[in-house]
C-alpha cells in the first residue's frame, strides 16, 4: 500500500513562494501517476498539477506558469513549486498517487496566502 507524506505549507504573503513535498513509501513514481490536489474553504477538491511515469506534466489553468511539479526519484519526492502566489491559491494541498483502479491520497498540508 502506498504512503504519502506532504510536507512545505504554510503562511505566505501575495507574491510569495513555498515549495511543496510528498514522500512517497517506495519507489513508485515509474508505475503511478503523480498528482496535486487543492482544496479551498468551502469548495471541492480540484486537480492543480500531475506529472506520469513518463514526465509529462499537466497544470489547472488558473496555475500555469506559476507553479510547477517535479520528481527526485532518488529521494521518492514529488515536489510543488509555488510562485507569484495569490489569495486564491488558500487551500489544503493533497500528494495523490494514481494507477489503474489503486487510489492514495497524503494527509494533506496547508497553505495560506494572506498580508
Amino acid at each position: 500500500q502506498v504512503q504519502l507524506v506532504e510536507s512545505g505549507g504554510g503562511l505566505v504573503q501575495p507574491g510569495g513562494s513555498l515549495r511543496l513535498s510528498c514522500v512517497a513509501s517506495g519507489s513508485i513514481f515509474s508505475r503511478y501517476i503523480m498528482n496535486w490536489y487543492r482544496q479551498a474553504p468551502g469548495k471541492q477538491r480540484g486537480l492543480v498539477a500531475t506529472v506520469t511515469p513518463g514526465g509529462k506534466t499537466n497544470y489547472a489553468d488558473s496555475v500555469k506558469g506559476r507553479f510547477t511539479i517535479s520528481v527526485d526519484a532518488a529521494n521518492s519526492t514529488v515536489y510543488l513549486q509555488m510562485n507569484s502566489l495569490t489569495p486564491d491559491d488558500t487551500g489544503v494541498y493533497y500528494c495523490n498517487a494514481a494507477r489503474l483502479n489503486l487510489v492514495a491520497w497524503g494527509q494533506g498540508t496547508q497553505v495560506t496566502v494572506s498580508s
